[in-house]
């Protein structure tokens, strides 16, 4: 959690707002240019995104889900969810981070590892520890896949720097709440 300082119309008065971190799930119509629009409200007002994932998830309603992770303090994160909320091509926003049962997070990465050798071996050794898999191999390098939370995937990565990581492809996380309800 960071904190950020912002003052108000009273010279000598800071007000210190602490920031978050929320994972925004937003079922949306399945049409040309709603991504576009989702995107350009969080450009327009000068707000981040971490992570955005995107998917058709129910194909004869043609809905897609866009899962976004973004950082702003908690009035910041009311403003966007309720600017998402009145966009017309989407029917829900759910803020998985204030569920009452913690939603499921997950990413995955693909990692390029170049290495000979004893860095080959430790490669080999720091994958089975992670539970990630090798999807290529050449005499001189491996691409493991590697699902799970963010931190763990970040952790991964950070072990095999060393060992020689050319390229890191990952793709955003995908939440979905606990329980039998759906969004």
């Amino acid at each position: 959690m960071n904190t950020t300082a912002s003052t108000t119309h009273y010279p000598a008065q800071t007000i210190t707002q602490r920031t978050e971190t929320h994972t925004l799930s937003v079922l949306v119509d399945n049409e040309p240019g709603v991504l576009a629009r989702v995107i350009g409200l969080f450009s327009g007002r000068g707000y981040n995104i971490d992570s955005l994932t995107v998917s058709e998830t129910e194909h004869q309603k043609h809905l897609s889900r866009i899962t976004i992770v973004t950082t702003g303090t908690p009035m910041v994160i009311e403003q966007i969810i309720n600017q998402l909320d009145r966009q017309v091509p989407i029917h829900r926003v759910v803020d998985m981070s204030t569920l009452s049962v913690p939603a499921i997070e997950r990413e995955l990465a693909m990692v390029k590892v170049r290495g000979k050798g004893e860095n080959r071996v430790e490669a080999l050794r720091l994958a089975d520890a992670f539970r990630a898999r090798v999807i290529d191999a050449t005499t001189e390098s491996f691409i493991f896949e590697i699902t799970g939370a963010s931190a763990k995937i970040e952790g991964f990565i950070a072990l095999m720097m060393p060992l020689g990581v050319v390229e890191v492809s990952r793709t955003g996380i995908a939440a979905i709440s606990r329980g039998p309800e759906g969004m």
